[in-house]
């Protein structure tokens, strides 16, 4: 190759790299804009069906009393900036304030009315104790659920600046949601914000003019998710490189995430359960070790943020069509097994599962469906992972038999399972979804939940037999015997007794 060719072949490389870079940099330029077109789009969309139909009155909150009928509306952003002037300034004290009560001087919650279509009418979710935001708070708890602590500390140990305030820039949704119907009915979402994705730009009057702290309790992002069990998928032919779900021959796939904080309307919740709000609140203070006090002095303030973990969407395909009732929708919904799901641990199907209801989503979405996976926190079925392993230490030395697989969990806990999947429908319902055609669960829990939300199942799905491991047999068909769905055989307690799981003779000690 002479030196000419050479050369121009380097000048071509050079030219190409440039428009590689440019390309890069158009794409990345894109992305800023389709996010600010998104978030500008949700807050039209929202706004604009507030204007479509009138609600009807309902119940207003306010800081010291409850009104049924229809009252003014509450004062813009812009005329309680002009008020704000005329307050005085809460100083800054070195006193610890232990709770607050309605009516207190300095105590002035920003108004809000779960429920309501116009988010300007409904108000913000504010629960940051801010200097300038703490006598505006209209809910109980703090930011990032258990993670709340770790900001705790951070601030201690002054990682943290005392007066940081979010930059939202260039963080808006990846895709555009909503608004639907579930959003402004009280009924069928009580346990996170509708608006949580969107808050900082519906609500940048009370930031910018008031100085009020305002989070997002959702994010949308988008990602790409490589499991190695679908590399698998796709030489066996289960799945299918489309080179837009499923990229390549690695199984990698495309998704679009949704990461959501509990926010809890507790009058909501406690209807939920069939109590009263006075029996929730007094047993959310008490057994959470008296750590929110005004749950029981704050009877005006409905919304709680709860210290626990929230839950993510996996959606693939095209997040529009999960509301369209003429579009099929595969749905597995997953509570978290850190043993499993991360780890590998075979006594218990969870991962099995899990790597299931994936394919299977992924498969839906692929033949012009919609599928989605939803995961939630609740390590152990809620009881947590210390307890989860004591449980196996007590199935273990001995023999771990299907037939006693559930006392041993109440011996210890007092309780089979605390994942009450009550609240559970509510990331349904925001999502748009009003039915599923396959739910890949065996859980009657589950599917109870949904069916009472209003939200029929077509179909329900069982894990494969040859994808559970040996191991979690005495998991599964005690499962089964217990009342899980299943298109197989139900055990009697005979046959039961005779499901025996691996002892800890062939593990090291």
């Amino acid at each position: 190759m002479n030196e000419d060719t050479i050369s121009l072949l380097t000048q071509i490389l050079s030219k190409l790299e440039t428009i590689e870079k440019e390309n890069k940099a158009l794409a990345s330029t894109v992305d800023l804009i389709t996010g600010r077109v998104n978030a500008l789009a949700g807050v039209k969309a929202v706004r604009d069906a507030a204007k479509t139909t009138p609600a009807p009155p309902k119940t207003h909150t306010v800081a010291v009393r409850t009104v049924t009928e229809p009252e003014a509306h509450p004062a813009s952003p812009t005329e309680e900036a002009s008020k704000e002037a005329q307050r005085p300034a809460t100083p800054a004290t070195s006193r610890i304030i232990l709770t607050t009560y309605p009516g207190q001087s300095g105590i002035d919650p920003i108004i809000m009315n779960w429920g309501e279509k116009d988010p300007v009418k409904r108000g913000p979710v504010v629960v940051s104790r801010a200097f300038g935001t703490v006598r505006r708070r209209n809910a109980i708890g703090a930011h990032g659920g258990s993670y709340s602590i770790y900001h705790a500390l951070a601030m201690a140990i002054k990682e943290i600046k005392v007066d940081h305030r979010p930059d939202f820039t260039n963080t808006e949704p990846a895709v555009n949601i909503g608004p639907f119907p579930q959003w402004s009915d009280p009924k069928k979402i009580v346990a996170m914000d509708p608006f949580g994705h969107l808050a900082p730009w519906l609500y940048k009057d009370y930031i910018d003019k008031e100085n009020v702290e305002i989070r997002p309790t959702i994010a949308i992002t988008k990602a790409h998710m490589r499991l190695p069990e679908l590399e698998n998928s796709v030489k066996e032919g289960r799945l299918k490189v489309d080179g837009k779900i499923c990229l390549n021959e690695f199984g990698e796939l495309a998704v679009t995430k949704f990461a959501v904080e509990p926010v809890w309307y507790l009058p909501g919740v406690a209807e939920r359960f069939g109590i009263d709000e006075g029996t929730l609140r007094r047993s959310l203070f008490e057994h959470t070790g008296g750590s929110f006090p005004e749950l029981i002095t704050r009877g005006d303030i409905k919304l709680f943020m709860p210290p626990i973990g929230g839950l993510t969407v996996y959606c693939f395909g095209d997040v529009s069509k999960l509301s369209d009732p003429n579009v099929r929708l595969a749905l597995r919904v997953h509570d978290e097994c850190n043993g499993s799901d991360v780890f590998g641990s075979d006594i218990c199907t969870c991962r099995p599962y899990l790597i299931f209801g994936v394919e299977e989503a992924v498969k839906e979405a692929q033949n012009g469906g919609s599928g989605v996976v939803i995961y939630f926190r609740k390590e152990g079925r809620a009881l947590g992972e210390v307890t989860k392993y004591l449980v196996y230490n007590a199935r273990k030395r001995g023999v771990d038999r299907a037939s006693e697989y559930f006392k041993r969990t109440e011996n210890i806990a007092g309780v089979k399972d605390m994942r009450f999947q009550a609240l559970m429908p509510d990331i349904l319902h925001w999502l748009g979804i009003t039915k599923i055609d396959r739910m890949l669960s065996m859980s009657n829990m589950k599917h109870d939940a949904i069916v009472e939300q209003g939200i029929p199942i077509l179909e329900r799905v069982p894990i494969p037999d040859e994808m559970i491991p040996a191991d979690s047999r005495v998991e599964i068909d005690a499962k089964i015997h217990a009342g899980y769905f299943t298109t197989g055989k139900t055990m009697s307690m005979d046959e039961l007794a005779n499901v025996k799981g691996r002892g800890w003779d062939d593990v090291d000690h």
